[in-house]
């Protein structure tokens, strides 16, 4: 009995570890991470003032339905066009290119389109700019997968 606890507490240890080990960002990566799972808390929250100060003035938001610039991203989720209720994010991975960073992210978005509650699953595409020290949103793609 004893040899079995010990082998389920090394094997969930080791499960542990090796999803640690996975999900590890270097500083600069977990930046970009916590902007962007900031910047879905903000739209769950329909907090425009914290989104427009992150929108890049010429950014572009692609979605299901077609696509639009930062005013009608804002007046899209003030009114609540779309209501970003919810990101079920299941994996995210950060690229670098000189002043751009990619976050692609796997997500399950739980939100409210026309008053409808709806549930999609997405790979993500934000692409962010650094301009005078600060990281903006200049895209950011919805792409919907197979599945439920």
């Amino acid at each position: 009995m004893k040899k079995v606890f010990v082998f389920a507490v090394v094997l969930i240890g080791s499960i542990f570890g090796m999803t640690a080990q996975e999900n590890s960002f270097t500083k600069e990566e977990q930046e970009m991470i916590d902007l962007s799972n900031d910047k879905w808390q903000w739209m769950s929250e329909k907090n425009v003032e914290k989104l427009a100060d992150l929108f890049h003035e010429t950014s572009q938001f692609v979605h299901m339905g077609g696509y639009w610039g930062k005013e009608q991203e804002l007046k899209t989720i003030k009114d609540g066009g779309i209501w970003y209720k919810k990101a079920e994010i299941h994996d995210q991975k950060v690229k670098f290119t000189d002043n751009t960073a990619t976050v692609y992210s796997v997500i399950h978005l739980n939100s409210e389109v026309g008053g409808h509650a709806v549930r999609f699953p997405f790979i993500v595409t934000e692409v962010f700019v650094k301009e005078g020290g600060k990281w903006l949103l200049s895209s950011l793609v919805f792409t919907r997968t197979l599945g439920d």
